[in-house]
């Protein structure tokens, strides 16, 4: 029916896709692996095949007179306004950690009320702006519009 050539045209074609389609799966499926998700307390709370084993990130405000520090332990409470959730961390925390600011804090879940973390990535002002950037951009004809901007080098 076919001739010789168009029949291993075909099967290099077949097995090509075949190659990539496997390609394409492994890719997918070691991003899957790394994924880390975000959650709120209240997404946490709700939610009921949450998985104890996966590391996963919890991010909300650290609830005001919550932090407590013992030895380079820090346990400290996580909210959004609607539910908390108690984080443990054991390290130094960024310069940027402060009650009543946001957070994000990545680990695993001891249950939905305690969460073990292993790193804290604390929020900045969305107008921070480092203060060598906003020097160099005030000698610019920029200087207008970092008025505006905040130049603290602590978030504060």
């Amino acid at each position: 029916m076919f001739s010789k050539k168009v029949k291993s045209r075909m099967v290099f074609l077949i097995f090509s896709f075949l190659f990539l389609a496997l390609i394409v799966f492994f890719i997918l499926r070691s991003l899957e692996e790394n994924v880390v998700y975000f959650f709120s307390p209240t997404e946490i709370y709700n939610k009921s095949d949450i998985s104890l084993n996966k590391k996963i990130r919890v991010g909300g405000l650290v609830k005001e007179k919550s932090v407590k520090h013992k030895e380079n332990i820090i346990n400290f409470t996580i909210t959004d306004l609607k539910n908390e959730i108690v984080v443990s961390y054991t390290g130094l925390v960024p310069n940027l950690f402060s009650e009543g600011k946001g957070v994000v804090v990545e680990g695993k879940l001891k249950d939905k009320k305690y969460f073990i973390a292993e790193t804290i990535l604390a929020k900045h002002d969305e107008n921070y702006m480092p203060p060598e950037v906003s020097e160099i951009l005030e000698k610019s004809k920029y200087s207008s519009s970092v008025s505006n901007l905040k130049s603290d080098p602590i978030g504060k």
